[in-house]
């Protein structure tokens, strides 16, 4: 997945950007700043992870449930393979919201700028998810349930719980494609079963990974939140001055979120 999303970034950097009018400007003089910071902290998450120290199984020994906070403990009881693997479904499946505007003629034409904005996007967001893995350095829920195999605990993915980059990734494709959508047609009648979607999908993807046993609660809110925020600033970060403003307010929770738009401007 890294390598993957290296190669969107690098892509997005190369791709020329469509002529005429656009919801969106790009000045590459001022993309730098975004592709340097997705670019440096991937390049920074990676080196962590390769330091990443494995529980021992004296750690391991120690560990005891009573000691994460209240509000995550019941996660310390989840281990369920199922529920991993239908959280990657709609993970990988967010994957394709990107590209489904090459199937209007409107946002095909556009599709350059789309694309470059969805690697600055996804490059921060992979970035800050696997530098903040490695730098807080939590354990898993999976580690303190006895039917979790070993070779799991004994992995350096073990110690990657906080916070979700199932649930911050899937938010960013959500969130992106939905603001993208609205901008291109901000008179769509689909636009509240766009914006729903967006919340949805990436809400059940990470309650999904709390019933695996991968992450917390607070592992997956703030995923959550850190995705859908990227998902929606790196697209109104470069509105196009002459389009009309639009102004967005964004209340975001774990089982729930609320999309609030004002709309002015010609």
């Amino acid at each position: 997945m890294k390598r993957l999303f290296i190669i969107w970034m690098w892509i997005s950097a190369i791709t020329p950007i469509a002529l005429g009018q656009s919801p969106y400007e790009l000045n590459w003089k001022k993309e730098l700043p975004y592709l340097g910071t997705g670019l440096g902290t991937i390049g920074v998450g990676v080196y962590l992870n390769s330091r990443q120290a494995v529980l021992t199984p004296q750690e391991l020994q120690t560990l005891n449930p009573n000691t994460v906070n209240s509000f995550d403990r019941f996660a310390t009881k989840n281990y369920n393979t199922s529920a991993e693997r239908l959280s990657s479904v709609f993970f990988y499946g967010s994957h394709a919201l990107p590209f489904l505007f090459l199937g209007d003629k409107t946002t095909r034409s556009d599709f350059g700028k789309i694309l470059s904005l969805y690697g600055e996007a996804a490059g921060i967001n992979l970035g800050l998810t696997l530098a903040t893995k490695s730098l807080v350095g939590r354990s898993r829920p999976y580690v303190f349930n006895a039917a979790t195999p070993d070779e799991l605990k004994f992995h350096p993915k073990a110690k990657r719980s906080f916070f979700s980059g199932h649930a911050s990734m899937t938010a960013v494709n959500t969130f992106f494609a939905a603001k993208v959508f609205s901008d291109y047609f901000p008179d769509s009648k689909w636009k509240p079963v766009v914006w729903g979607a967006a919340a949805t999908i990436p809400a059940i993807t990470a309650y999904l990974r709390v019933q695996a046993g991968k992450h917390y609660p607070t592992d997956v809110i703030t995923g959550y939140a850190v995705g859908a925020a990227i998902g929606i600033l790196v697209p109104e970060l470069h509105r196009n001055k002459n389009f009309s403003k639009q102004n967005l307010k964004l209340n975001a929770g774990f089982t729930s979120a609320q999309l609030i738009w004002n709309f002015s401007g010609s």
